[in-house]
């Protein structure tokens, strides 16, 4: 089987959530018998010789990042990919096509402008339900013109979201954003959550000393729940805690400062945050964006013990029963006590390993989406 997949930004190295999940797409895809052939928009990532090893091609493209693409009636994320160079390397065979995200669906719109007799295989993978993760990714930013630009491409990606009615099927993360592009009208919606690197689970038996919180310390939304914890959770209780990740700013350094039971990680190596989260008693995620599959979660399931988690954490998944869910500061911390004092037990670890081997393995969903491709092209 022939594919071709264009993905929205360089996906190596797979050091943030949505690359992550294309490049162990194609990686499993590889490794199941498909021939990729990979196209990739650059823009502050260099190409990779690493993908070479997983496609029967891998070509660049560069995105126009220039002002003049926010300021179209498509939204900016998606005027600033479109190539036609890409588009004619498209249209030289009949392979079908998967476009990684709303941001390549310029292409699927030229496609179907230039389809004949010969209805040509076109699919989406729908990362986020965007407008949804726009608007609330503008209900946290402080910067003035940064929020203005949210809002305003907010409201062009939901009046753009209906291209995907043009897709022969669309590819959802969650359970929650495959029903909302079934109430859309999309012609099919399969549920495929997020590819990552994990084959077996590495959890630790018995018991952590600290509860940590990971994540890029640089996003405002992140910036926002570490404040949230800090001052409302880890501020009423004893327990010793690690706040780690990328880039944190003055302002967060100088609130966790105050507070000497927690510790700051900055900018920790990918093995320190592998032991970091392996070590710990209780991984800590709260967020206020239920959009998407939150790739961390998935890592803290397969690596650490405890999980706490808000229930925008776990919305639209299957992870919820491996979690403890609580929202309010209370019941964060009621839930916080019983989890640093409980063993985290071979029994855990097996009731994760049903769980996530039967609904999150790469393997599963490289099947399911070769089974979807051999579905519609003998349509």
């Amino acid at each position: 089987m022939h594919l071709h997949i264009v993905s929205f930004n360089v996906p190596y190295p797979a050091d943030y959530g949505g690359v992550i999940d294309v490049f162990y797409r194609v990686k499993t895809l590889y490794e199941a018998g498909a021939q990729v052939h990979l196209h990739c928009y650059t823009y502050g990532r260099p190409e990779a010789k690493e993908l070479e090893l997983y496609c029967v091609e891998v070509n660049y493209y560069r995105r126009e990042t220039t002002l003049g693409h926010a300021m179209h009636k498509r939204p900016y994320i998606v005027d600033s990919r479109c190539s036609k160079e890409l588009l004619q390397r498209l249209m030289a065979d009949d392979y079908p096509v998967l476009l990684e995200g709303l941001h390549c669906c310029w292409l699927l719109e030229e496609i179907r402008k230039a389809d004949t007799a010969r209805h040509r295989v076109v699919m989406v993978r729908a990362h986020n339900v965007e407008h949804e993760y726009y608007r609330r990714l503008a209900a946290v930013e402080r910067r003035c013109l940064r929020k203005l630009y949210l809002v305003s491409d907010a409201r062009k990606l939901q009046r753009y979201e209906t291209v995907l009615l043009q897709a022969d099927a669309v590819l959802a993360v969650t359970q929650a954003d495959a029903d909302h592009f079934r109430q859309m009208g999309c012609k099919e919606v399969l549920l495929m959550p997020s590819s990552h690197h994990h084959t077996e689970l590495q959890c630790q038996q018995g018991r952590g000393e600290y509860a940590l919180y990971q994540a890029d310390l640089s996003v405002p939304e992140n910036v926002a729940a570490v404040k949230f914890l800090v001052t409302q959770v880890f501020a009423k209780c004893q327990h010793r805690f690690v706040v780690a990740g990328r880039n944190p700013g003055k302002e967060l350094c100088q609130l966790i400062a105050k507070n000497e039971r927690v510790t700051l990680v900055a900018n920790p190596s990918d093995e320190h945050m592998d032991r970091l989260i392996a070590d710990a008693q209780v991984n800590i995620m709260v967020t206020q964006q239920p959009t998407g599959l939150k790739l961390k979660l998935l890592h803290a399931l397969y690596c650490g013990r405890h999980c706490l988690v808000n229930q925008h954490m776990v919305a639209g998944t299957q992870l919820g029963s491996l979690c403890c869910v609580a929202d309010q500061p209370d019941q964060l911390l009621q839930q916080l006590d019983r989890l640093m004092s409980t063993d985290f037990t071979e029994q855990d670890i097996s009731n994760r390993r049903q769980i996530l081997f039967d609904n999150y393995s790469n393997k599963t969903n490289a099947r399911k989406l070769m089974d979807l491709v051999n579905k519609l092209t003998s349509l």
